[in-house]
């Protein structure tokens, strides 16, 4: 089996509280007169206490248009993520030039050559490396990487894979935008970066000591009918917010059976599932999943936590929140744990992992 051997999850140094934002979001036209209330509303609901960004705050309202702000993204990322990919190469003390597959992924900016290209001389990535750049799976893209490591180590199992995700949401806001998914999107989520480096099953890392479990398994889901749910309009501006009310129903009615139909796949249960590793997409989805799931309280308690601290990151959020369980919770040899997240199509991924 795929063997994680290690993540690292980096976060730019501008460090803001929640009303900071907020404040800000309102003097750049985010909250037209007389309608202040429901941008605070929308901003004190989030379950975000504070959130790191790109640049620092008051450097937004001089932002350009669309190509200004993605020239800042790639500056940024390519910072970032040089930090994230050290950091996790060096947890698992591998080199550059040992890695031989990388997946990179963002949703929040465009780039060609892509990140992972423009980094790879200033790594020191071997000219042969195989890449596989995503865009377009947004939030799904931290659980969906992971799995696609999986399937490359599956067929390679000496190998070494890399999954790199930088995103840096502040860096899309539509500023003049007082929509409600927009303000949502405003008070939710935030910058930052994550890297995995993962071996496969013959490799000296898989059975070697570590903290770092193994993926036993993996699941997609694309639900018909629900484009329209979630994702980007984008235009001259670049890209707008597009986020359905009616996510947190769809999540609460169909994600349980397909999860229970997963974990019974492997003669699991929810309940035998000890170690929840789930994207944080938001107050009322994280109680949709609870509910829909049957979870004891504190189940997603390290989901809440990184929602609270940083934010939704995207596809970064469900590898900070692995490496936090890594760090903290440390699962107990042979216990069973989950991954999954959501995204744009609208679409799961289910990572079932064994410690």
């Amino acid at each position: 089996m795929t063997r994680i051997a290690a993540v690292h999850g980096v976060l730019p140094p501008h460090r803001y509280e929640q009303q900071e934002i907020t404040d800000a979001l309102a003097s750049m036209g985010m909250a037209p007169a007389g309608e202040r209330g429901v941008l605070d509303r929308v901003s004190g609901t989030a379950g975000v206490r504070t959130r790191r960004l790109a640049m620092p705050l008051e450097r937004y309202p001089a932002l350009g248009g669309f190509g200004d702000a993605n020239d800042r993204f790639i500056a940024a990322a390519l910072d970032l993520g040089e930090q994230a990919v050290r950091g996790a190469l060096a947890e698992a003390e591998l080199r550059p030039a040992d890695v031989d597959f990388v997946v990179s992924t963002s949703i929040t900016g465009i780039a060609a050559p892509s990140i992972e290209a423009r980094l790879a001389g200033r790594l020191g990535l071997r000219p042969d490396v195989r890449r596989v750049p995503i865009f377009g799976l947004g939030c799904v893209a931290g659980a969906a990487g992971i799995a696609r490591l999986h399937d490359y180590l599956a067929g390679r199992p000496d190998g070494v894979a890399l999954l790199l995700s930088v995103e840096l949401c502040s860096l899309t806001m539509q500023r003049q935008d007082a929509s409600t998914a927009n303000l949502v999107a405003g008070s939710l989520f935030g910058d930052g970066a994550a890297a995995v480096v993962a071996v496969g099953a013959g490799h000296p890392l898989a059975t070697g000591q570590g903290s770092g479990p193994h993926v036993v398994a993996t699941r997609s889901h694309l639900y018909p009918d629900t484009e329209h749910l979630l994702g980007w309009d984008i235009g001259d501006e670049g890209f707008r917010i597009v986020l359905g009310a009616e996510l947190p129903d769809l999540v609460r009615r169909r994600l349980g059976p397909e999860v229970r139909a997963f974990l019974a796949d492997h003669e699991l249960k929810p309940q035998d599932v000890t170690t929840w590793i789930c994207h944080p997409g938001g107050p009322k989805v994280l109680d949709a999943v609870r509910d829909t799931l049957d979870l004891p309280a504190r189940a997603l308690e390290l989901t809440w936590r990184s929602l609270a601290e940083v934010g939704n990151l995207s596809s970064a959020s469900v590898l900070h929140i692995l490496r936090d369980t890594l760090d903290l919770a440390r699962p107990l040899p042979g216990s069973t744990g989950l991954m999954l997240a959501m995204g744009p199509g609208f679409c799961t991924e289910l990572v079932l992992l064994r410690w």
